[in-house]
């Protein structure tokens, strides 16, 4: 089993738990469900649940009816997998500033955190 940690920002924001907070009911019950199979299945987990998108981040899939979103995140040390951020997705092209939010945030956590 993994474990799975929402990264925080150094002024202390949570990108991801502020993402899932503004999702309806449903959505974010079908995200919760999600985070869980990652949790279980960590590496194992494949297409539909997940995806690799570039430089380490993978997006966690969530669709519930017509709605989509996508969370990211990537592995760290120790069987950890850091959650990064999320977004609703309106378009069939994942946004390029979301992957490169993930990319930046996980470049934070990795300096910040080089130590541990």
């Amino acid at each position: 089993m993994y474990n799975i940690k929402f990264y925080e920002s150094e002024n202390g924001k949570e990108p991801v738990k502020e993402f899932l907070e503004s999702l309806d009911t449903k959505m974010k019950a079908k995200a919760l469900r999600e985070i869980t199979l990652l949790r279980d299945n960590g590496r194992e987990l494949r297409e539909p649940h997940c995806k690799y998108i570039e430089k380490g981040i993978f997006e966690l899939r969530i669709k519930f009816s017509s709605n989509i979103s996508r969370i990211f995140y990537f592995f760290y040390v120790d069987n950890n997998i850091i959650l990064t951020n999320g977004f609703i997705k309106k378009t069939q092209k994942t946004p390029q500033r979301e992957i490169q939010k993930a990319i930046k945030y996980k470049m934070e956590f990795e300096r910040r955190h080089s130590n541990d």
